[in-house]
């Protein structure tokens, strides 16, 4: 970890490197590069900065699209994707402006800084620490096409069940939803995943563990450690890049979709999350589950808007495949302790004071983790100012099986959305709490909601197989 830029330039000459690349977010939150010789790197980037057009990133107009990356050299590293030594690293982005540059209010990583702010502004903490856990798919090849005339995706797995029967099948495979934790041969990414992990200790991401998940056809997870929001997010598109990167790198093909494999169990990205407060963590208490009053409050908040939070954290068509009972995927607005069916589990085995907390389980991630994570901090501190307690308004605690509920009985439940444009709808409706102390601009809501509504359009339009498969001979 850099602390100045005298420190990088020493690092740059002591390991010959040849390039410094810049990644910077989109709207979406995917990342985008620039890259500059490592002689280039002088004093004047850290305030004049990269200029670059970002009219092309997805943001809403703004009077004038140039603008400046400015680097934040603590999240530097070598980059060992690439073939020249490269330093790659994150930053900020501002708007040019007279007599100076202001930070651009719509960028992911400059409303995460403002979300962490509000929160000490009110008292209620110092520190957002949260620790998500990343379920992907690895496959041995995928293949599609949208067209007119045309329309298809091919998945291939060599562990999945429905390759039992190939002609060059070595027979070892998991069977239908039956993956969870299975060992070698039937665990046939074991050794990427240490590769994996060893990749993401160069980043600077902390691995707490990783396993096969329940999915048949190379289902996966990798849970890290928790950490401060902001790092987190960072860390989050750095688990992305590295995933897919080192899959590519040994012939296959990574994905973070929420739903690839139709019938079986879908990638979420479970979002573990406490305050602290002086070191302190303000939601260990004597309350229920062990929890403090100001964690159930917070849990209120996250419960009341989370219909409305899906637009940020499940953003895609395809995570609405995903949220459907029966395949551990939360559908119900509850919490509870260590129980899978409520969208916020209160971890059993969580008792420590230090690490007491509960999770989300309704994100994925085709989130924007720096929008995602900042709007879950918004909706929970909403919760603790104005004492939004989830017992007065039958949000459980449900310590009981929510999937096994009749269908009567489900009727005098909230629910999770079920499309993407019932999740916008929600939004349109309750986005002031987002708004508080200027975290969220207007003006990145509208947009964000806009851009969704065309993709979700644009996937409602065109015919599906399924449809020919219903409908053909009607």
């Amino acid at each position: 970890m850099f602390n100045n830029i005298k420190e990088v330039q020493d690092f740059i000459k002591k390991k010959e490197v040849k390039y410094i690349d810049f990644k910077m977010i989109d709207l979406k939150g995917r990342w985008k590069h620039l890259s500059i010789p490592a002689e280039n790197f002088k004093d004047s980037i850290m305030t004049d900065g990269i200029g670059f057009d970002g009219s092309n990133y997805g943001y809403a107009d703004v009077k004038n699209s140039d603008m400046v990356f400015v680097p934040d050299l603590s999240t530097a590293v070598i980059d060992p994707f690439v073939e020249e030594t490269t330093l790659t690293m994150i930053g900020d982005v501002y708007v040019i402006r007279e007599p100076h540059n202001i930070p651009f209010d719509q960028y992911p990583r400059n409303i995460a800084k403002s979300a962490l702010n509000y929160l000490k502004e009110t008292g209620i903490g110092d520190e957002m620490i949260i620790g998500p856990e990343y379920e992907f798919h690895v496959f041995d090849s995928i293949s599609r096409k949208v067209g007119s005339h045309e329309s298809f995706y091919k998945i291939t797995s060599a562990e999945s069940y429905q390759s039992a029967s190939d002609e060059y099948s070595l027979g070892f495979h998991n069977r239908y939803n039956g993956g969870y934790h299975c060992d070698i041969p039937n665990d046939e990414t074991y050794n990427l995943r240490n590769e994996i992990c060893r990749n993401l200790k160069l980043f600077g991401v902390d691995v707490k563990y990783h396993h096969h998940e329940v999915g048949g056809s190379g289902q996966l997870e990798i849970e890290v450690e928790l950490g401060d929001l902001m790092k987190l997010a960072d860390d989050t598109l750095t688990a992305k890049y590295v995933i897919r990167n080192t899959a590519v790198i040994n012939g296959y093909t990574a994905t973070l979709m929420p739903k690839p494999i139709y019938g079986e169990a879908g990638n979420g990205m479970h979002v573990h999350m406490l305050i602290r407060k002086d070191g302190i963590n303000v939601f260990y208490g004597d309350e229920y589950a062990g929890l403090s009053q100001t964690a159930l409050y917070f849990i209120g908040g996250l419960l009341k808007h989370v219909r409305a939070l899906c637009a940020f954290t499940n953003p895609s068509t395809n995570s609405y495949k995903r949220l459907l009972p029966g395949f551990e995927a939360p559908v119900t607005v509850g919490y509870a302790l260590a129980n899978r069916s409520s969208v916020i589990r209160i971890p059993g085995y969580a008792k420590n004071s230090d690490k007491k907390r509960f999770e989300l389980r309704s994100p994925d991630a085709t989130c924007n983790p720096y929008l995602a994570y900042s709007a879950i901090l918004m909706a929970g501190l909403d919760g603790v100012v104005n004492k939004i307690d989830p017992k007065d308004h039958n949000w459980g605690p449900f310590d009981f099986n929510l999937y096994d509920l009749s269908d009567e009985e489900k009727k005098h439940l909230e629910h999770l959305p079920k499309t993407l444009d019932e999740a916008l709808d929600e939004l349109e409706k309750d986005n002031e709490f987002l708004k508080v102390n200027g975290v969220f601009p207007e003006s990145l809501i509208n947009n964000w909601i806009a851009t969704l509504r065309k993709e979700a359009r644009k996937v409602r339009n065109i015919p599906n197989p399924v449809e020919f498969d219903l409908y053909y001979d009607l």
